[in-house]
């Protein structure tokens, strides 16, 4: 037996590893996706049997006006999102400098990281509160009136996604601030005498070799804005009047309050489709570009 053990050990001691966390993501990961996926084709109400109705859902759905207000806010959150790569960049550029005071300072920009969702969206709820938050002492300073951002459809939704973008970028920054680190220093040193200073330093130097980070930030943003829903919940719970909703939450709201699983699955499914899109078009051309720069 431990004969056996030692000629095989170099691949048993990995596989044991690996093997509780791979059958942990089946089970709860993809075993749940297809689940909701077949659940998608039925009507159910969570208790009862499943009644088959075949596309009945995804029908009903292309006709639903909530629907697409829902996805044109999850479009919002990923174009708003797709700011906090650059931004965590720029800040972990800031204070990777060796400047006195420096560690504090990433200190009080790592805050917003270990808050939980739900703190940042009650916090932010009163930043915003007309009459006594941050935002109205701001607008009386010039002499104006703070509008009610959380009760106004046309603001609703930038003002949520303001809150969640905040502990966002707080991410990338460490991200990057640990790219940095690996950053060869032997390679700044060459482009340094071949003249390279500042933006052509950060772009052909740096940057290249924060790729992975980069890949790395850009996907868990993305998937952080499809999948957005504890600050919605915290702050809006979809209001006023259904204009702060985004799909995950669309899914809850009709799952949960309305007992109807079958159309709540089919928007998961539809979330999961855009998701599942989305990387699989990443991973492709992050793996081109690999194969160009090999």
């Amino acid at each position: 037996m431990r004969s056996s053990w030692r000629r095989h050990r170099e691949w048993l001691t990995p596989t044991l590893l690996i093997l509780p966390a791979v059958v942990l993501f089946f089970v709860v990961i993809l075993w749940s996706a297809v689940e909701s996926v077949w659940i998608s084709f039925h009507e159910w109400d969570g208790f009862g049997p499943m009644v088959w109705i075949g596309l009945g859902n995804y029908v009903e759905l292309l006709d639903d006006p909530q629907f697409y207000v829902s996805l044109k806010n999850n479009l919002i959150w990923l174009v708003a999102f797709l700011a906090a790569p650059p931004l965590g960049l720029a800040l972990a550029l800031l204070l990777n400098q060796k400047i006195r005071g420096m560690r504090l300072m990433k200190s009080l920009f790592f805050i917003p990281l270990v808050l939980a969702s739900v703190a940042v969206g009650v916090v932010f709820t009163w930043v915003y509160t007309p009459e006594l938050g941050l935002l109205s002492l701001v607008f009386r300073a010039f002499g104006a009136t703070a509008p009610a951002v959380l009760s106004d459809e046309h603001f609703v939704t930038v003002a949520v996604v303001v809150a969640a973008i905040w502990p966002q970028i707080a991410f990338c920054m460490v991200l990057y601030l640990a790219g940095l680190n690996n950053v060869s220093e032997e390679q700044i040193g060459a482009g340094r005498v071949d003249g390279a200073r500042g933006w052509r330093m950060l772009r052909h130097v740096v940057l290249p070799q924060l790729t992975q980070v980069t890949f790395i930030a850009i996907a868990v943003t993305v998937v952080g804005a499809l999948r957005s829903f504890d600050m919605i919940s915290v702050m809006t719970q979809g209001g006023p009047f259904g204009s702060s909703q985004v799909l995950a939450y669309q899914m809850y709201e009709q799952s949960i309050f309305s007992y109807r699983f079958g159309y709540g699955a089919a928007i998961a499914t539809v979330l999961l489709a855009i998701m599942v899109v989305f990387i699989a078009w990443y991973v492709m051309r992050i793996v081109r570009f690999e194969e160009k720069g090999v």
